[in-house]
């Protein structure tokens, strides 16, 4: 054994040395596949590294030229017709080899996710969200409910619910006399309440003013006759029916839960579906909040 292999193999012990204390140091664990095969594969690539360099700079020291040039040549440097190296030639080959192994049993392309394992952390995280807030009182309700409208919501609703000048919904108030005119003139299916798509021109004319006016004024005072036809599935009091339709009177818990599961179209857009974006907790403290801001 040569000067150079000694040097080579003390070169590699250090390597492999190394590996080994930055992982325990790192408290790495080696139990988990993704981490075992990265060690394995450091390891590998500091032995094959030295083992390639000293067969190359042996090689250097006897080999000769020899063999067939080529018919082109660069500035009256030539090419041999030479074999590939059989050492470059089966790590190729080892190569494919390994990466097919890889991706069929070692380690399925469809055994790990990264956006499969976030969403993993992130269901267990709101486990324990739900289980830390089952029991919030209102107050507590109401200040988370204003931290998700902050980041969520103020930037359509504007940061105190005004709707930006009636650019988006107003908070402020249930509905305006112009929104229940336009829902009655083309109806409604976006909320996938239990009762269904709401058809429309379900009033027209003078009827259709009466119901508009009466709704955004709060629903006070005698109610008009033709709200007859609404309260067929609004209920006599507009209150939706315990939850089998929209409440007319105000923005209670079910309303703004089917609202942020489907979303709704505004004039600035459509509002996406909040429904894997927020846990039950987190939209009843919204409904707490946007409560606020009516009341």
């Amino acid at each position: 054994m040569n000067a150079l292999m000694i040097k080579g193999l003390l070169f590699a012990a250090v390597l492999i040395g190394a590996t080994i204390f930055v992982v325990e140091s790192m408290h790495i664990d080696l139990s988990d596949p993704i981490n075992l095969i990265t060690m394995i594969g450091a390891i590998a690539i500091a032995v094959l590294t030295v083992g390639v360099s000293i067969k190359y700079i042996n090689q250097m020291k006897t080999d000769t030229a020899s063999g067939e040039l080529t018919d082109e040549n660069w500035d009256g440097i030539g090419e041999y017709k030479n074999e590939l190296p059989s050492g470059w030639a089966y790590s190729f080959l080892g190569t494919i080899i390994w990466a097919l192994w890889y991706w069929t049993m070692g380690y399925p392309v469809n055994a790990f996710s990264q956006i499969g394992q976030y969403n993993a952390e992130v269901k267990t995280y709101n486990q324990k969200f739900e289980e830390m807030h089952k029991n919030a009182d209102k107050a507590t309700l109401q200040q988370m409910g204003e931290s998700i409208f902050l980041v969520q919501c103020a930037s359509c609703h504007g940061v105190t619910g005004d709707g930006l000048s009636g650019k988006a919904q107003d908070f402020g108030s249930r509905m305006t006399k112009e929104q229940v005119l336009y829902t009655i003139k083309h109806g409604s299916n976006q909320l996938g309440f239990q009762m269904g798509a709401m058809p429309p021109m379900m009033a027209q004319g003078k009827d259709a003013e009466e119901i508009a006016a009466w709704i955004a004024g709060g629903m006070k005072g005698k109610q008009p006759a033709a709200f007859a036809t609404c309260a067929s599935c609004h209920g006599p009091d507009g209150k939706g029916m315990n939850g089998m339709a929209p409440d007319l009177a105000g923005y209670n818990e079910t309303l703004v839960k089917h609202v942020l599961d489907h979303g709704k179209t505004g004039e600035i857009g459509r509002m996406p579906s909040f429904k894997t974006m927020l846990t039950p907790i987190q939209d009843k403290a919204l409904a707490v909040y946007i409560q606020s801001l009516s009341n």
